[in-house]
């Protein structure tokens, strides 16, 4: 089992994806790189369990890239897994990249360690009252 918030060689398009920014100009109001283990893990459950006051906000947060895909639809769900313990503690974010016609070849390679600076956010699912949140990013940075 995966926990996602309230809920998860290089592809062409990926360099445009990976262009060099000063990260340091980007307003990071939540940053999850730093915090040891048993912190970050501790961080993540407050996000999933106050999740609205979070919304908004950017989160810079570093992982290893993974996907899951729905069969019913066919339809890619990608993802930074910031806590590698065993399959039932595995915790991380959604991640949507902004823009238009971004395809499963945009995203890095699975198990890849990634970057991600993103504003949190949320959609609805198909239950009405079923809310997915993720974090909306522009890029994704190798390493």
């Amino acid at each position: 089992m995966i926990i996602i918030v309230l809920i998860a060689g290089c592809a062409s398009g990926e360099a445009s994806r990976n262009a060099a920014i000063d990260r340091d100009a980007v307003h990071v109001d939540v940053d999850l790189t730093s915090l040891s283990a048993t912190v970050l893990s501790a961080e993540m459950m407050n996000i999933i369990v106050n999740s609205q006051n979070y919304l908004g906000q950017t989160i810079r947060v570093s992982g290893t890239y993974d996907y899951v895909i729905h069969e019913p639809t066919g339809e890619f769900y990608h993802y930074i897994i910031t806590v590698q313990g065993d399959e039932c503690c595995r915790e991380g974010f959604e991640i949507i990249l902004n823009g238009d016609n971004i395809g499963p070849d945009d995203y890095p390679a699975r198990g890849n360690p990634i970057q991600v600076d993103g504003v949190f956010s949320r959609y609805e699912g198909n239950a009405a009252a079923f809310r997915h949140y993720y974090l909306a990013i522009d890029d994704i940075h190798l390493g």
